[in-house]
């Protein structure tokens, strides 16, 4: 018997000790408790002088190590979040890793639609992280993205918006608006408020890439690309509750959970808001948006990615002011009866193949479903005669729907020559969309300037379909011929397919029963960075960029010239450095983007507009940020840009009423109107070690003086504004998830407008909102 005991003991102890020298466990986002990749662990011993690199998380998060004998410390590293040393206690370790507050080297995914690091990409790019989401508690997405360097998202109220990108304030097609790498609306049916389109509770980070983008994106991605990155399924299981609400009844209710169980995943989110009786008359808005997205994990290799959305919105539109009630703080709509309702579904299923460590691969199929129907203010129109005098008034109801269905594919490859990268990519989108609009006759009461009722005169202006179709190719070849050297290159083929059914009779239209339009366009881009050392480098880019007009100017009855497809040049450079031994990180751009034929929103006399091609245009500037962090609990940021934009070929036709007779007005030289040369966004925050889990942020926001016509006779001062916020989340004892938060908006209760227009009659204003005290409360729980 004794020599089986011996045996056994020669098996068993071995075991045992190999058992006590394993570690395994999961690592996570400490916010969003998502499954971190890629994450470097490292194991040292009890004088903590060396660390030794055991491996990495796998795509789950997870790892499973032998460690050394004597490890006393294990160090879980990974860029973009702060590096943390834990104690070996156990055999299973799972760890939450805190994003960092100042990241040298942020990885982004929007360069090249595959994750890379920030010094890698020769753009200027930008990334709004979870951890500035958490913290800000943003009710609408502009207060996010104004603290972008070259970033102002003008605020129209219940999340409407317009948006100045290396561009004047502009409502045309100069931005590409994606959701997971996917364009939210088609090529030809931009929305400038299309972001009310997207589920902000369930965003992980939002990428801004300024500056032509459409050699890897296409059209559009003229001023910018914004890219929302959206939540996924966590590790374990985590959720996350919240009630806000405002001193003028605005009241949201968010909610988000998920879990992954083996290899599948599962996320749930979205958010309720309403607002009733607000601080500006006519105001009222109901928002409803969800998300839904789903992962499975075949093999370590293979990964299929689910996702859906649903956005709906039904707002009252008040329409601007004239300067006698802005100045007066009148609040009051001259109408009551203008209203904007849009439903939008989208759905896309992504199937991510890692052949071997040198190819990767997907495909996205997807579906849009979209309908935005409206009654605008900003069509309703004065009728006067040849003296000036009102004869009448007048505007219409119109809605856009389409349907889309398409497909996105891309290949990377990787070489050992010159360590290269190649990246193929095709894009396919199909979106049949229809549009009609109806005349109203629209009553007025003269004395008071107030719209009293409308009659729909059941008068098509505008009833047609459109075939649309859009078809592009891509390719972009990156190679390292010195170890500090990057040099990209991209090229993009596009073609934009019109199909125009007219249902009017030709009696009553100008357009004929069916016609076609087609736009084809390559654009390239070349650039390179280069590694100093040290968190240092810099980078050079030239790109292009192009806008088809879109199917709503082409069509529509109110446009009366013909447009032609808009294309810039962009020039452009740029760097970064750290300093104070990595507590300061500083970014640069320069940039020189010339526009050819750019598509001009034109004021005509009845207030209303319509667009034309401009002969060229130069928009010149430098973009900057700076984030400090003297202290571990205090951090500061400034972020800014000073531009100049240029009419360099562009006049109008205006019409002397006394005559009866047109004549040009030549614009070349002036600066266009609404292009503030200096926005700027400051925020300092302190998160005191005292007290685990307190915040407190001031922040500055301002806009500079901007010409509001073309003319350059009437100015708007522009503003200052600050806001404050306060919140603290409990890390303990009973309350511990919980958290309360408390912003202040507008702190001087500044009066201010987002955006003025000028016209024939004196400046329109889009009124800022007053100081608001924003309150909320919320509860997260998780397990892993």
């Amino acid at each position: 018997m004794k020599p089986y005991f011996f045996y056994l003991l020669f098996f068993i102890v071995p075991s045992l000790a190999n058992a006590q020298n394993l570690l395994q466990g999961t690592v996570t986002d400490a916010i969003t408790h998502e499954p971190l990749s890629n994450v470097v662990i490292s194991s040292a011993g009890a004088d903590l002088t060396i660390f030794k690199d055991l491996g990495q998380t796998n795509a789950q998060g997870k790892y499973h190590l032998n460690l050394p004998e004597g490890t006393v410390k294990i160090r879980f590293s990974m860029t973009g979040f702060t590096a943390q040393i834990v104690a070996v206690s156990a055999s299973t370790l799972n760890i939450n890793l805190q994003p960092a507050t100042l990241d040298l080297q942020p990885v982004i995914v929007s360069a090249s639609r595959e994750k890379q690091s920030r010094q890698d990409a020769p753009i200027a790019i930008s990334k709004i992280t979870s951890t500035q989401i958490q913290d800000t508690k943003a009710t609408a997405l502009y207060q996010l993205l104004n603290k972008v360097a070259g970033v102002y998202m003008v605020d129209l109220g219940n999340e409407q918006h317009t948006m100045a990108i290396r561009q004047p304030i502009t409502y045309n097609a100069l931005y590409l608006y994606m959701e997971d790498g996917l364009p939210i609306r088609p090529t030809g049916i931009f929305n400038h408020n299309s972001l009310y389109e997207i589920n902000m509770g369930s965003v992980r980070d939002i990428e801004v890439i300024k500056g032509p983008a459409s050699s890897l994106y296409g059209s559009n991605s003229i001023g910018g690309a914004v890219n929302f990155i959206t939540q996924n399924p966590p590790s374990g299981y985590a959720g996350n509750v919240s009630l806000q609400g405002d001193q003028y009844h605005y009241r949201r209710v968010d909610a988000n959970a998920g879990f992954t169980a083996g290899k599948f995943g599962l996320y749930a989110g979205g958010y309720v808001a309403h607002q009733k009786n607000g601080w500006q008359d006519y105001s009222d808005f109901d928002k409803y948006s969800f998300n839904l997205k789903s992962t499975y994990d075949f093999n370590a290799a293979t990964r299929l990615t689910a996702s859906a959305s649903y956005n709906y919105l039904n707002t009252q539109t008040p329409g601007s002011l004239d300067s006698a009630h802005f100045y007066n703080r009148s609040y009051g709509s001259n109408q009551r009866f203008t209203y904007r309702k849009v439903e939008a579904f989208r759905s896309s299923a992504r199937l991510d193949h890692v052949w071997n460590e040198h190819n990767a691969s997907f495909i996205t199929a997807f579906f849009r479903d979209n309908s935005t129907a409206q009654l605008p203010s900003y069509y309703i129109g004065d009728v006067r005669n040849a003296a000036g005098q009102y004869v009448s008034s007048n505007g219409q109801v119109n809605d856009q729907k389409f349907r889309s269905y398409g497909f996105l594919a891309q290949h990377r490859a990787d070489f050992d020559f010159l360590h290269s990268r190649l990246i193929l990519g095709a894009y396919l989108d199909d979106s049949p969309s229809s549009y009609y609009a109806q005349y109203l006759n629209i009553t007025k009461d003269v004395e008071r300037n107030y719209y009293t009722d409308f009659v729909n005169t059941g008068r098509y202006l505008d009833d047609y379909q459109i075939k649309l179709f859009n078809t592009a190719a891509y390719v972009q070849y990156e190679l390292k011929p010195v170890e500090a050297l990057r040099v990209v290159a991209g090229l993009r083929y596009d073609n934009v397919h019109y199909n125009f059914e007219n249902g009017l009779p030709p009696s009553n239209t100008k357009y004929k029963q069916q016609e076609t339009n087609n736009f084809n366009i390559v654009a390239p881009k070349l650039g390179l960075t280069y590694d100093l050392g040290n968190n240092k480098g810099f980078y050079a880019n030239y790109s292009v960029g192009f806008q088809p007009p879109e199917t709503s100017n082409l069509y529509s009855s109110r446009q009366l010239v013909l447009l032609k497809q808009a294309t810039f040049n962009n020039y452009e450079v740029g760097g970064w450095l750290s300093a104070f031994n990595k507590k300061m990180y500083f970014e640069l751009s320069l940039y020189d983007l010339e526009g050819r034929n750019e598509i001009i929103s034109q004021l005509l006399p009845d207030n209303t507009t319509q667009n034309q091609n401009a002969g060229a245009t130069r928009h010149r500037g430098i973009e900057y940020s700076i984030n400090f962090l003297p202290v571990k609990e205090v951090s500061f940021r400034f972020s800014g840009t000073n531009a100049q934009h240029t009419y360099l070929d562009y006049s109008e036709v205006a019409t002397n009423y006394s005559t009866g007779k047109s004549y040009s007005i030549s614009y070349d030289g002036n600066r266009m109107n609404n292009a503030p040369t200096w926005i700027a966004n400051s925020e300092i925050t302190y998160k005191p070690m005292y007290l685990q889990g307190f915040r407190i942020a001031g922040e500055w926001q301002h806009i500079n003086s901007y010409f509001t016509n073309p003319a350059n006779t009437k100015t708007y001062g522009g503003y200052n504004l600050y806001n404050l916020r306060l919140g603290y989340d409990f890390k303990k004892d009973l309350l511990q998830g919980a958290g309360i938060w408390l912003n202040v908006l507008n702190l001087s209760n500044k009066l201010y407008a987002t955006t003025v227009t000028g016209n024939s009659y004196g400046d329109t204003y889009n009124t800022g909102s007053p100081r608001i005290y924003n309150l909320g409360i919320s509860y997260n729980f998780s397990k892993h």
